[in-house]
């Protein structure tokens, strides 16, 4: 395992193409990636290569960044090889809480094609407005986000997304970040209605062809508790653990 395909399973946000408003601090002490929302999901710290004694400071200084940009929460994404060891331990007692309802993310990669898709599922690029504003609405549905009047940026080849469609219907979307290394694999989510019928797995099938595509045939991504067991059937090694916590501080 070279080390970065580490560093790429265990802090994706650090090296994946930024969207038109996205933003990034990368420093050798921390890295924050700030996205489109103030939600804690779209500010993202990681990357922690920090002394026990700078935990607080360097708590302040990410407040600092958010702040200046009417931001009021993050994620604290605490990997295998963050440091102080003990950091999640630290943050716990300075207020912060653990992300809910999954606080446990497994980096996992991928090497080998995970298999055809099935038959009756059929993947595409979404390209088009009103194909991205359904990918968006399907992720809504299955996080429970609640996203309303967003406008979609133009679809980009470095951050391509997906829909699949049964008997006609999108019912599963997924995203992928390119990098020269490989790519990312982020936001997969099915309609409730339409889980276990091999949406996800087509979609992941559809982003390891834009691997090979690419020359670049590796996929790496952070899974949960619902996505886990079946990217494990599917051929993706875990390589390293994310703890995930939530920092508000309105």
């Amino acid at each position: 395992m070279t080390d970065w395909v580490l560093e790429l399973a265990e802090n994706a946000n650090a090296y994946t193409p930024l969207g038109p408003t996205d933003e990034r601090v990368f420093t050798d002490r921390f890295v924050l990636w700030m996205g489109r929302g103030d939600q804690p999901g779209w500010n993202v710290a990681q990357r922690f290569r920090i002394g026990a004694d700078e935990v607080e400071d360097l708590r302040a200084e990410i407040h600092e960044i958010l702040r200046g940009r009417g931001r009021t929460a993050c994620s604290w994404e605490v990997g295998s090889h963050a440091t102080p060891p003990d950091l999640v331990d630290r943050l716990h007692a300075l207020g912060l809480v653990d992300d809910a309802p999954d606080p446990l993310a497994i980096g996992m990669v991928l090497r080998r094609p995970p298999g055809a898709p099935p038959p009756d599922v059929e993947v595409r690029r979404a390209l088009t407005r009103d194909e991205l504003v359904t990918a968006e609405r399907i992720a809504a549905e299955a996080f429970g986000d609640g996203v309303k009047d967003w406008e979609p940026p133009p679809p980009r080849d470095s951050n391509p997304i997906y829909l699949a469609y049964l008997d006609g219907e999108p019912v599963a979307r997924a995203s992928a970040a390119v990098s020269e290394h490989g790519v990312s694999l982020f936001g997969g989510a099915t309609i409730p209605e339409a889980r276990g019928r091999g949406a996800y797995r087509a979609l992941v099938a559809a982003r390891w062809d834009e691997a090979v595509r690419r020359g670049t045939p590796l996929l790496v991504t952070q899974a949960g508790r619902m996505s886990r067991p079946i990217l494990v059937r599917l051929g993706f090694e875990e390589v390293c653990e994310i703890r995930i916590l939530v920092d508000r501080f309105a």
